[in-house]
């Protein structure tokens, strides 16, 4: 979780992203585990970046990131309700794996163009509110199974469909997987103290989660400082050759064959067809980009 943490402050993607294969296929441990664990943890480091991205004014794109929160406030308790108690735990392993084999694919393609990218664009905030209340509710559900997710989906939003500048789009995934994780782990303690018959938290995650969270408190913020004075471009290589190989570790762990491997296989070609679509049609609506470098959190104020 040291590297963990730092790539949680650094890039899109928590540090439960690390924790989750680490425990589920190194330790061999269940799925919903690591979910619990990716919330828990997360709900230390990311909030601990947070508070430093706050502190230090970096820009956070307020227009998506506030109906983002609102569809989270409502899909993660529906995911952990009705949803990702019926997922059988290979099918947690392997929606995990799929989504950041995807946004492994995504940097290896999109890199050069994402980096480049300045400023931020105006925008008709009417659609851009119902997008981010959107993608905030299908991000609760995913991460209502696999304990991460909605920042990703957060972030390809901004930098596919809106071309936000990393600066932007980064933090404001660290602030909306924050505060996911928040109330993911917050309802599912609440859910396994009602309803300890149907709901449960393993002991394991307690334990875990006490050997991480010192860690973690110092290294996202320190993810935060440091990813502000080197290149992105290493940290995001690095990473999206770890999620590409996280998802062949996945289905050489669990011997994934036959139809499993073909949905598996299938997921990541949906899942990168639509961010290619985000891509095509933030290129085919062109709109007029801010150069200006924003210098406070308050970005979704300019932008509307």
């Amino acid at each position: 979780m040291s590297f963990g943490s730092y790539i949680a402050g650094s890039t899109p993607m928590g540090g439960g992203t690390v924790g989750f294969p680490v425990l589920v296929l190194f330790f061999d441990l269940p799925g919903s585990l690591g979910r619990n664990f990716a919330l828990a943890v997360q709900a230390i480091g990311m909030v601990s970046a947070s508070i430093y991205i706050f502190a230090a004014r970096r820009p956070v794109d307020w227009d998506i990131l506030r109906p983002a929160i609102a569809g989270a406030i409502l899909g993660m308790p529906l995911g952990a309700v009705w949803i990702a108690p019926y997922v059988p735990d290979l099918w947690v392993k392997l929606t995990f794996a799929v989504v950041w084999c995807s946004f492994g694919v995504l940097h290896l393609l999109k890199l050069k163009e994402l980096i480049a990218a300045q400023g931020t664009r105006v925008r008709n905030p009417q659609p851009l509110r119902r997008i981010g209340f959107s993608i905030g509710l299908l991000g609760g559900v995913v991460a209502a199974v696999t304990g991460v997710g909605i920042d990703m989906i957060v972030y390809a939003t901004l930098v596919l469909l809106y071309r936000s500048d990393l600066k932007v789009a980064i933090p404001t995934s660290v602030v909306i997987m924050a505060f996911t994780s928040l109330l993911g782990i917050s309802t599912n303690y609440l859910l396994a103290t009602a309803f300890p018959a149907h709901f449960s938290i393993a002991p394991e995650v307690f334990a875990n989660w006490l050997a991480a969270a010192p860690v973690v408190a110092l290294g996202a913020p320190i993810g935060s400082i440091v990813v502000n004075l080197i290149s992105r471009a290493p940290t995001l290589i690095l990473v999206s050759i770890l999620c590409i190989g996280q998802f062949l570790w996945t289905l050489i762990d669990e011997q994934v064959s036959g139809l499993t491997l073909l949905v598996a296989l299938g997921g990541v070609l949906i899942v990168n067809a639509v961010f290619q679509l985000l891509y095509r049609v933030g290129s085919d609506h062109p709109s007029p980009v801010d150069a200006v470098e924003p210098t406070s959190c308050a970005i979704g104020h300019q932008s509307s």
